[in-house]
C-alpha cells in the first residue's frame, strides 16, 4: 500500500486502518502526529509518505517551497538518515526521547519553541478554581448570566450547524486561515473518529469544538475550536464546559502550538499551562559533518 522510498504516496483515507494504530501507540502526543491531523493538512504541507527499511514510514513535506521530513515511528539507519536530509532538507517534529538520540548520533538539534503544544491538566480547565483562574471564572459567570445557551455533543444531526458556525467564523476574519482544513473536519468527522461538541445561544450556533484522543489515550487535543463573534465570554465557556465532559482517563488537554503569534501566545498562558509537549528541528547545515560515537 505504501511504496518504497524514494517512491511515495498520497495521504488518502485508504491509509487509515494502517496509520491510524501506529499513531494511537505513540507516548509524545505530538499534536502532528495524528492520522486526522496528517489528513486534514496533507494539502497545506504537501504530505506524502513512503516506507523506508526496517518497515519504517516516513511523512515528507514542504512548507511553502521548503522540504522536510518527519520520522514520527522510529529513526532509520545513518545511510538513510544522510539520504533524507539529502533529498529533502530538515527534520521536523523531532521528539523529546529522539533529540537524545540524535545528538548522540552527532547531529545539532535545535528547540522549535513556536510549535511546542500547550499541556493543560483537564481538571484546572473543568474546574478554574483558584485565584489564578478569577478572572476567567468571572468571564464564564458573565457569559452564563446574559445568555440562554445550550451545549450538545457534536452529533451527525448538527454537522450542518456546526458547519454554518464556521462560515460565520470565516466571514468575520480577514485570512482563511485553516478554514478548508477545519470544513473538511466536520465533513469526516466520522471517518476519522473525531468528536467534540457544540454550543447554542438563544437556539443560535454560536461555537463548536472537535479533537481527538493522543498519547496512549490520556491526552485530548483539540484540533479545532471555532466560534462567532459578539458573545463575551463564549471561549471561556466552551473551554471549560468541554473540559468538564471529558472522561477522567484524560489527565490533559493538549491546545496546540501557538505558531509564534504574541496574542496567541498570551492566551495560552493565561490558562496556565501545566507543561509543553516539546518539539526539536535539524537542518541541513546541522545535519552535516556528524558522526557516529
Amino acid at each position: 500500500m505504501i511504496p518504497v522510498y524514494p517512491a511515495v504516496t498520497d495521504v488518502t483515507l485508504a491509509l487509515r486502518p494502517l496509520l491510524h494504530p501506529k499513531f494511537q501507540s505513540l507516548p509524545d502526543g505530538i499534536s502532528e502526529f495524528t492520522f486526522a491531523n496528517i489528513y486534514l493538512f496533507r494539502n497545506t504541507h504537501k504530505y506524502l509518505v513512503s516506507l523506508l527499511n526496517d518497515n519504517l514510514i516516513v511523512i515528507l513535506g514542504k512548507d511553502g517551497n521548503t522540504p522536510f521530513f518527519m520520522l514520527p515511528f522510529g529513526i532509520p539507519d545513518r545511510a538513510t538518515l544522510d539520504l533524507l536530509f539529502r533529498d529533502h532538507g530538515g527534520m521536523k517534529c523531532v521528539s523529546s526521547g529522539q533529540k537524545t538520540i540524535f545528538e548522540n548520533l552527532g547531529y545539532t538539534v535545535v528547540e522549535d519553541r513556536d510549535n511546542f503544544d500547550y499541556l493543560y491538566l483537564r481538571q484546572d480547565l473543568s474546574e478554574l478554581g483558584g485565584r489564578k483562574f478569577h478572572k476567567k471564572r468571572n468571564l464564564v459567570k458573565a457569559f452564563v448570566e446574559n445568555h440562554d445557551y445550550e451545549a450538545k455533543p457534536l452529533l451527525d444531526e448538527y454537522l450542518g450547524d456546526a458547519l454554518q458556525i464556521l462560515e460565520d467564523w470565516k466571514q468575520a476574519h480577514d485570512s482563511p486561515g485553516d478554514y478548508s482544513a477545519a470544513r473538511e473536519a466536520l465533513e469526516k468527522s466520522w471517518d476519522l473518529q473525531l468528536c467534540g461538541g457544540i454550543y447554542y445561544v438563544e437556539r443560535r450556533p454560536v461555537a463548536y469544538t472537535l479533537g481527538e484522543e493522543l498519547a496512549r489515550g490520556t491526552s485530548f487535543v483539540i484540533h479545532f475550536e471555532k466560534a462567532v463573534p459578539g458573545y463575551k465570554g463564549l471561549f471561556q465557556f466552551i473551554n471549560q464546559t468541554f473540559a468538564s465532559i471529558l472522561p477522567e482517563i484524560y489527565a490533559t488537554i493538549n491546545r496546540e502550538q501557538d505558531l509564534g503569534d504574541d496574542g496567541l501566545r498570551r492566551a495560552k498562558h493565561s490558562y496556565k499551562p501545566s507543561g509543553f509537549v516539546e518539539k526539536y528541528r535539524i537542518s541541513p547545515s546541522l545535519a552535516r559533518g556528524g558522526t557516529v560515537p
